[in-house]
């Protein structure tokens, strides 16, 4: 599968404006167009992509729930 072939609305390019590394998982925050988008991946996989503050990527989403709250 290629980037191209993923629904072009369930993807947000962006930058990366922070990453919290955890022992286990890690979480990203992605700056984008729509607002910040918040990835949770294993610390393994941002070593691997080399993720860093300031990188381009594409955020995915997939979401197959989705909760509301009345406020």
């Amino acid at each position: 599968m290629t980037i191209q072939s993923i629904n072009a609305r369930n993807q947000f390019r962006g930058k990366i404006k922070e990453i919290i590394l955890g022992p286990v998982v890690s979480e990203v925050d992605v700056d984008t167009p729509a607002g910040i988008v918040t990835s949770v991946i294993t610390t393994r996989s941002v070593r691997e992509l080399d993720l860093q503050v300031g990188t381009e990527v594409l955020a995915f989403v997939k979401a197959t729930e989705v909760s509301v709250a009345k406020l």
